[in-house]
């Protein structure tokens, strides 16, 4: 059966920009792996593997579609096997079938096979493991019935964040969709298929560009949809190409005005948003009057991409540029008056934008401080005034942990006292997102100290994975103390996250405080941090509540940040698991950043040819002494009377000697690897040896022999959980 591209395409008034790539792969990626199960897709031995997609996807404003490779009218039949009952059940002395087996058989449609010769019955009938079968071979799917199901399942299972209700043509009836569809493509090669969805019905029409190409397109084979799109309609149908293009497009006239867009990361997200709104774009070159440059860059910058959706550029030399680029739907031989339209536009935003900078300015942060009492945090938590009170207690006693002066300390105050004075501002209340970046401009106008200043916009930092740590002490500490003031505050309430629902991006918080604890070495514990947080609350509501809670939710952040870094789930659990002579980690007196010494080192022991050996060998011994405990903990030598005990003691001493001047050199690496000589000896102890013998004497020496080897070899990490 001749294989031909299948179509599909829903063509709906404007979809939400912010998720159309993601509607757009969903909706195809749904039909494609319906039509997969039914084994409507099939492979072309003709072609070059890899050289077509199998699947192409394609997303406008205005358009949902997908273009499926080598699909099928019908599927290859399929054998069907239905198991019955026992063959004692189902047949009699004779051979025969019983009476059950009839009943079954008529239940399942299949007494057919009691009336026909036996030939029938030896094909169809077998038995297996004392089990009876019927075995047959049903039809292939066929095309038109399994597209309707693949299109009503894509439909209905759409990520989509809010559904519409509106009215069909007839005026009766009603349907739901993220917006209303108004057409439906269905074509297999040149046919169409006769398919419904959304109360329309399939054809081979499609539209064109809104203003700027054909109304209908009457395609008559599903390969000329993305051309005849692009020549006659006027539309990139491809999210993927268009998006290219439009990044082509805006590099080409940056340099054109020797400019730069900056960092890419920072127009992505941009990016994405502007190839949702255009079907067939061009980028024109706008400007503003330089005056506008005297406020902060990250206001007009913020500006131009939140409420315009243009794109700023910067000097080559650094610094916002006059210029931005537009990114329009309409390509026009004389685009003055869509330049103008936009530029008319930017200005009052951009003296908007002026204006609060200069109101601000004329407050200081501190007068401000009294408004935030009246600005609520949490109810139950209070204000933002109660909130800072606390953040400054929080950070006064990490300031003491580290062993900072007066003079360092009184920065830190007012830091944690400013922080968050900006949230009243003007421009903070027009852009939330300027929180922080705001105070600081207005902390360096009124001539505060630059540490302090800086420290006001950082002690956000990190605000998402990948960002950077605040940039000085001051700001690490404000940091670190506005994160615990929210951790312990929302456990305390019980606001703890659960699934995927974390309101207050508290796990994002807690990955903030451990990466500064460990990327900046702090020497003070997790646990220590914990205590002082929570003694910033009232008592006795809080105590040491949430403590306990957030011990275990640090700790699963931190196994995660730790497996994202490369390390493997053994050796995490490894060291998270603790030691024989130290609890773990996150409930250490330990700095945090030493779990990466031990990490290392694990990870370097499991590089080891003997590792797997003893990591299976401390885990049997970890057995043995669970069941086997309450004797001395000290082997005695001379009740030793099997040369395999002797052996793995002398090889337990030297071990020892080895290890301590590794750990004492702070050698981790070495001090595990200095254990691979002990492969041998427990091996012959594990072979030669009867741990549980009758003898009480006898066999409580060897257990104390054995607790000696898994204290050495556990004093780093648990190494039985690199066991597999």
């Amino acid at each position: 059966m001749s294989a031909a591209p299948l179509l599909i395409e829903l063509f709906t008034e404007e979809l939400p920009p912010k998720v159309l790539k993601k509607l757009g792969e969903a909706f195809g990626l749904a039909i494609y792996e319906h039509l997969v199960r039914l084994d409507l897709v099939v492979e072309d031995e003709s072609e070059q593997p890899g050289l077509y997609p199998p699947i192409e996807f394609f997303a406008t404003p205005r358009r949902l579609a997908v273009k499926i490779r080598n699909v099928v009218e019908q599927g290859a039949q399929r054998p069907l096997k239905i198991k019955l009952m026992p063959s004692a059940v189902a047949l009699d002395s004779a051979g025969k079938p019983t009476a059950a087996l009839q009943k079954k058989l008529a239940a399942l449609g299949l007494q057919y096979i009691l009336s026909v010769d036996k030939s029938v019955w030896d094909e169809r009938i077998s038995v297996e493991k004392d089990v009876l079968y019927h075995t047959d071979v049903a039809s292939g799917a066929l095309l038109s019935i399994g597209l309707q199901q693949a299109l009503h399942d894509a439909i209905t299972k759409l990520p989509i964040p809010k559904l519409m209700t509106y009215q069909l043509a007839d005026g009766l009836d009603s349907v739901q969709f993220v917006r209303p569809a108004h057409g439906l493509v269905a074509m297999h090669g040149a046919n169409i298929v006769p398919v419904a969805a959304l109360g329309l019905e399939a054809s081979n029409i499609t539209q064109g560009h809104r203003f700027q190409g054909e109304k209908n397109i009457v395609l008559t084979h599903a390969d000329e949809y993305e051309t005849r799109l692009d020549q006659e309609g006027g539309v990139v149908a491809s999210f993927d190409k268009r998006r290219a293009e439009i990044e082509r497009l805006l590099f080409v006239h940056a340099e054109q005005c020797g400019d730069t867009l900056g960092e890419r990361e920072d127009y992505l997200a941009l990016l994405d948003e502007v190839t949702a709104l255009v079907e067939k774009p061009t980028v024109y070159v706008g400007m503003f009057e330089q005056e506008f440059l005297e406020v902060p860059a990250e206001c007009l910058i913020l500006t131009m991409k939140l409420n315009q959706k243009y794109f700023p550029m910067f000097h080559s030399e650094g610094g916002l540029s006059s210029r931005f680029l537009i990114v329009s739907n309409m390509r026009l031989d004389d685009p003055r008056k869509v330049i103008e339209g936009n530029q008319r536009v930017v200005r009052p935003r951009l003296a908007d934008a002026r204006f609060f900078f200069e109101t601000d300015k004329k407050t200081k942060l501190a007068d401000r401080l009294p408004k935030l009492a009246s600005v609520v945090y949490h109810n139950k938590l209070g204000s933002q005034g109660e909130r800072i009170t606390r953040v400054r207690e929080i950070a006064k006693a990490i300031a003491q942990l580290l062993n900072k002066d007066e003079v360092f300390q009184a920065k830190v105050d007012e830091t944690a006292r400013l922080a968050k004075a900006d949230l009243v501002t003007d421009m903070v209340g027009e852009f939330p997102e300027l929180q922080g970046t705001m105070g600081k401009y207005y902390a360096l106008s009124e001539g505060i100290d630059r540490d302090v200043a800086e420290a006001i916009e950082d002690h956000y930092k990190p605000k998402f994975a990948g960002d950077t740590l605040p940039r000085n002490d001051v700001a690490m500490i404000v940091a670190l103390a506005d994160k615990l003031e929210t951790l312990v505050g929302m456990f305390g309430i019980g606001q703890v996250p659960t699934g995927d629902k974390d309101p207050f991006a508290l796990r994002r918080q807690a990955l903030g405080v451990l990466r500064i604890l460990i990327e900046r070495q702090l020497p003070f514990s997790l646990d220590q941090a914990l205590i002082r947080a929570c003694s910033a609350f009232a008592q006795p509501f809080f105590s040491d509540g949430p403590r306990e809670l957030l011990l275990n939710f640090f700790e699963d952040r931190l196994r995660g940040m730790l497996r994202e870094q490369g390390y493997t789930v053994q050796e995490v659990e490894a060291v998270l698991a603790g030691s024989t002579v130290k609890p773990p980690p996150v409930r250490s007196d330990e700095p945090v950043f030493k779990v990466l010494e031990s990490l290392k080192a694990v990870h370097a022991f499991a590089q080891l040819p003997e590792a797997a050996s003893l990591a299976a060998a401390n885990k049997r011994i970890e057995n043995i002494l669970a069941k086997g405990g309450g004797f001395p903990s000290m082997p005695i030598p001379a009740k030793f009377v099997v040369d395999a005990e002797r052996l793995l003691f002398e090889a337990l001493t030297a071990a020892r000697s080895k290890y301590d001047q590794h750990v004492l050199s702070q050698d981790l690496v070495g001090a595990l690897q200095s254990l691979a000589v002990l492969k041998e000896p427990v091996d012959h102890f594990f072979k030669d040896v009867m741990v549980n013998v009758d003898d009480i004497e006898l066999r409580s020496n060897r257990i104390a022999l054995l607790e000696d080897a898994h204290l050495l070899m556990n004093r780093v990490a648990d190494l039985s959980k690199l066991a597999s």
